[in-house]
């Protein structure tokens, strides 16, 4: 039986109170939307400014090999949220609104375990789920159904564009055109539901997952006009006022004095559409090659991360969840496979030990299967011929959960991030340890992966 949310936050603050340890950690988790691995200043962009992530990054620890759990948006989300494999997860690409995709109750997400320790929960921006968010439209969870007592969203983009959006929902209402520009609109509802909304008595879990720089992209004109004469200059202004939303937000948590007992994430969902914007890797959002998966990574937590550390370990999405539980004391879940691991480790110059390689699979890519084990990873194409077109249908997933992998493919991408170098004929051995795990990871997987098939056939 489950004790309710403020006595059980009133437990841990009288706990702390006795003993004389610290208050949990407040935990806030940015998320951009198809930003590149070479979008930020502090990770080499000649085009963008970010001072406020420049300045986040050099407070706390950043990772030169942080990943997405996919090349595209929803499974990358659903891994973030369970802290599984994004095909395990159920998650197979982009939810559109004609799929019976979503995340599915049965799953268990970060929300949920630290609501369950006692915190205060919100999400606020993209959800890209689920789409049946308005209170009557549909039968598909939303936000509040996975653990978030407040929330504020969109389905899937800021429409017509990231100027005065009219498609957020506001706990189940439309809110209609809400003029601003989304980062600034989605920073203000969480600057508001710090300051007035939530419980007070309570430590805090804020999701906070912008729109930029996914197209249709829209900047404000003195930021556009600094990037006059680039090809795009509302792709790279979205950015800096992205920046400057996440500027906003650390200076409320400043404010009300939260920032040094707050653990503070921001990274993105996939890699960037834009040529050059995902620095000297291959490839590009939609694809599986690193410039489709490798993303900026940046923890600040004061006190528990020395200030300006950079690690190329390898992490990711898939981590967040095992890495905020055991933050906040949350419990992990006993009954399903987890796929990540907590960070901690590297915050103390520790040696971080994963036991599986990361995993990615996404069935329109080539190639479609992938993993990373120290410094390689090996890359397969399916032995099926998978639909490569963007829009996934539910009819996919029977040949998805029987297809076999082949043309295997060696990298070491310490010394070759552009994957130029196939290493297979050079390192048989390692080959051929690194597709067993890929095989068996693979099978274990798809296996496990939910056939939403038999819920269409329900209806």
């Amino acid at each position: 039986m489950r004790i309710s949310k403020w006595l059980a936050a009133s437990l841990i603050l009288l706990a702390s109170n006795l003993t004389g340890e610290a208050a949990p950690p407040n935990v806030v988790l940015m998320l951009a939307d198809d930003l590149g691995y070479g979008d930020l200043s502090c990770y080499g962009s000649p085009n963008t400014h970010t001072p406020n992530l420049d300045e986040l990054a050099s407070q706390g620890i950043r990772f030169t090999d942080f990943y997405a759990a996919c090349a595209v948006c929803s499974p990358s989300r659903g891994a973030t949220m369970t802290g599984r494999f994004s095909v395990r997860a159920g998650i197979y690409s982009w939810i559109h609104t004609s799929h019976e995709m979503h995340l599915r109750t049965e799953e268990t997400t970060i929300a949920e375990l630290v609501k369950d320790q006692g915190y205060a929960t919100a999400h606020i921006g993209k959800w890209h789920l689920g789409y049946d968010l308005e209170k009557g439209s549909g039968d598909k969870p939303n936000p509040g159904d996975h653990g978030f007592d407040y929330w504020m969203a969109t389905g899937n983009n800021a429409t017509p564009s990231h100027r005065n959006p009219n498609n957020f929902v506001l706990n189940g209402m439309a809110l209609g055109e809400v003029e601003g520009y989304s980062c600034q609109i989605v920073a203000d509802k969480a600057i508001d539901w710090l300051q007035t909304k939530r419980d007070k008595s309570a430590p805090f879990f804020l999701n906070v997952w912008f729109h930029e720089p996914h197209a249709k992209v829209a900047a404000p004109p003195e930021l556009a006009e600094r990037h006059k004469g680039k090809k795009n200059p509302q792709y790279f202004g979205c950015i800096e006022n992205m920046d400057i939303a996440v500027g906003r937000l650390m200076k409320t948590l400043e404010e009300m004095g939260a920032a040094d007992n707050t653990l503070v994430i921001f990274t993105s969902d996939n890699g960037s559409y834009m040529a050059g914007s995902n620095g000297n890797l291959k490839g590009r959002k939609t694809q599986l090659w690193e410039g489709g998966i490798r993303e900026p990574g940046i923890i600040r937590w004061p006190g528990h991360i020395k200030p300006g550390q950079v690690t190329d370990t390898p992490a990711g999405l898939v981590d967040l969840l095992p890495t905020i539980c055991e933050a906040t004391g949350a419990k992990l879940p006993t009954d399903r496979i987890l796929d990540g691991v907590p960070l901690q480790p590297l915050f103390t110059g520790e040696k971080l030990v994963r036991e599986k390689p990361l995993y990615w699979f996404y069935n329109p890519s080539r190639p479609v299967c992938v993993i990373r084990d120290g410094d390689y990873c090996l890359i397969a194409d399916p032995e099926i011929d998978l639909p490569k077109q963007n829009m996934f249908k539910e009819e996919f997933i029977g040949d998805i959960k029987k297809t076999g992998l082949l043309n295997f493919r060696l990298y070491h991408l310490r010394n070759d991030p552009g994957q130029e170098h196939d290493l297979a004929s050079q390192e048989p051995d390692r080959l051929e340890k690194m597709k067993r795990q890929m095989l068996d990871l693979h099978r274990e997987v798809v296996a496990e992966a939910y056939d939403f098939r038999q819920d269409m056939k329900k209806k």
